[in-house]
């Protein structure tokens, strides 16, 4: 054990956390010149694509200094706010984290919301000053803000670049000479941490952990602590940048179990892996259900193919387990299902996946997050869809769920970044300046004002350089009303949304003029209504397409026209009451886009 180091990469988004991860795995001998590409940790195309790590990957390296071999598990992690359960879980099974920094745009929201997370966890943290080959690099400003934030030596800090490999070594000697060493006891009964998995179309589950206690053997009978079900190890073995099978994998080591499981959900990160018939006493503390925070309803375009979006959906699920869905129908878009989603990025990637994978081109309603009504009987009602929303009447009050969100930004730009926040019904909790021209401003908001264009506006007013990141804090009580759309006078289930009373009269207002600019004109005339209850808050009027019925009538008499013009308004009349208005896909997201 003393020549094992576990440890993971903290950054912010595009700090280049994947790059020097590739350069760890050539430098290391890890991966041979003919496998090395770019970004070799994310294996999918979104990803590639993207620049984003969306599925955190682990891998063990083995690297000899002063004539000893060591073994580095690198236990990787997603960079993204949506995957911050995934991170603590990931950062749990470390002793040690790198905490990688742009030299040229310093530290940013992410950054510090992960190194938090890992000094919770006692974790020893190794600056390392990235990105040192760029032109724009501000390497004594930046190492001025690490020293600030972490309180650290300024020689401990290494300067390195992913692309060019330099400080390379240095970061590898500083891993085996500032880590620890795992603790544990191999005599003690099992006990080892889940924190990812992954789905094999051949073998099923993978599960990855990490060995606190004891030892994992082939062909043992394992038990999960929290879902209580047990299972035979049919291989164990260790990470390698492919599955490298093994008799026993022993404390203080990172590495993966195939029992023949099926279905994801079974496998929950954060954990525990116990023997069956000798088990430990208590499980490794932390773990919790993943909670979707998001919820969207998704729908096929074509109603004949909701036997195949389920099919495509129960796929995904293998891979993704923290997607929840159940079935729903509405009277606008036909069958389809309410989804549940960690944040817009993740709903974001599974709508593209669809898409790619499966091809299936779907339709996306408005997201909403889920709420909870209390009745004046005392029921407690949870409200993931606007139609759960019990009638006014019914209501005592509505609680919404509340996050802290951390912005971090030039301080030219924090009067616009207050204003902005204030309007989504923020309050501004605290102010702190980290260098002379960066100010980081905390705010608790509600979720739902996040999840409608709120990031997109952010990265505008600050031109691109506010860093965002978030965490929820629980539920409050709030003013909250359900707005229907109606077309004429019929509701559209799919358009519906809960919002704050107070802000009902202007979005209304906005999502009629939006909704007359994208539903094409018809042979009758469309009403377009806001409503709230009983109440009509708002109202467009789409004019009827005219077909010119007087072309054909030259000459002669004005009444001739007029008496045309009659039977075609008399027809119209007709047409209008059994008229059915079709609602173009960009309709249905207006609600994102309202101040374009």
């Amino acid at each position: 054990m003393q020549h094992i180091r576990n440890f993971c990469i903290i950054a912010h988004i595009d700090h280049g956390k994947s790059t020097l991860a590739d350069r760890l795995l050539e430098y290391t001998k890890t991966v041979t010149a003919r496998e090395l590409q770019n970004q070799l940790l994310d294996d999918m195309d979104i990803e590639r694509e993207r620049g984003i790590t969306i599925k955190s990957h682990a891998i063990q390296m083995n690297y000899e200094l002063d004539g000893k071999q060591y073994v580095l598990n690198l236990i990787d992690t997603p960079g993204h706010v949506d995957f911050s359960y995934e991170v603590s879980r990931s950062i749990a099974a470390c002793e040690g984290a790198l905490l990688i920094v742009d030299a040229s745009q310093g530290i940013e929201a992410q950054t510090i919301s992960n190194l938090f997370m890992a000094l919770e966890h006692d974790l020893e943290i190794i600056p390392v000053l990235n990105k040192i080959d760029l032109p724009g690099a501000m390497p004594e400003e930046v190492k001025d803000e690490i020293v600030d934030l972490l309180g650290c030596d300024r020689d401990g800090i290494i300067s390195a670049s992913g692309k060019t490999g330099a400080g390379v070594y240095d970061i590898l000697r500083a891993i085996i000479e500032r880590v620890p060493a795992p603790k544990g006891d191999p005599e003690k009964p099992l006990k080892a941490l889940i924190f990812d998995s992954v789905f094999n179309p051949f073998r099923g589950i993978i599960a990855y952990y990490r060995v606190f206690d004891g030892v994992v053997k082939s062909n043992q009978h394992v038990k999960f602590m929290n879902t209580g079900s047990d299972y035979h190890a049919d291989e164990i073995g260790v990470l390698k940048l492919d599955l490298l099978p093994k008799k026993e994998v022993r404390a203080g080591d990172v590495g993966y179990i195939i029992s023949g499981i099926k279905d994801a959900r079974e496998v929950k990160v954060g954990d525990t892996i116990t023997d069956f018939i000798t088990p430990a006493t208590e499980s490794i503390q932390g773990f919790e259900d993943v909670k979707p925070m998001v919820f969207a309803g998704i729908y096929p375009v074509d109603t004949e193919d909701y036997e195949e979006l389920r099919e495509a959906m129960g796929k995904l699920q293998l891979n993704d387990a923290s997607i929840v869905f159940e079935p729903e129908s509405s009277a606008a878009l036909g069958f389809g299902f309410r989804c549940g989603f960690l944040g817009m990025l993740h709903l974001e990637i599974i709508q593209e996946r669809l898409e790619r994978e499966f091809n299936m081109t779907v339709i996306t309603t408005v997201p909403n997050v889920s709420y909870i009504a209390y009745t004046a009987k005392g029921e407690v009602i949870p409200v993931n869809n606007p139609s759960d929303l019990p009638p006014p009447e019914k209501i005592d009050y509505v609680e919404e769920p509340y996050i802290k969100a951390s912005v971090i930004t030039k301080s030219d730009y924090t009067g616009p970044v207050m204003s902005l926040c204030l309007d989504k019904r923020g309050m501004l909790i605290n102010q702190v300046y980290l260098t002379s021209d960066r100010v980081e401003l905390v705010f608790e908001m509600p979720l739902a004002e996040i999840v409608f264009d709120f990031y997109d506006r952010l990265k505008t007013i600050s031109k691109g350089y506010a860093s965002f990141d978030y965490h929820p804090i629980g539920y409050k009580e709030s003013k909250l009303v359900k707005m229907d759309i109606l077309l004429n006078a019929k509701q559209v289930d799919a358009l519906s949304a809960i919002i704050h009373r107070d802000n009902a009269y202007d979005l209304g207002k906005k999502i009629c003029k939006k909704l007359k600019d994208l539903i094409p004109k018809q042979q009758f005339e469309i009403a377009i209504q806001a409503g709230v209850g009983a109440k009509i808050i708002a109202r467009e009027t789409i004019s009827a397409l005219r077909k010119d019925v007087t072309a054909k009538c030259y000459g002669g008499d004005i009444s001739r026209k007029r008496k045309l013009l009659e039977k075609q308004k008399a027809g119209k009349k007709r047409m209008r009451s059994v008229g059915n208005v079709d609602i173009p896909q960009s309709a249905f997201m207006a609600v994102l886009k309202l101040n374009d």
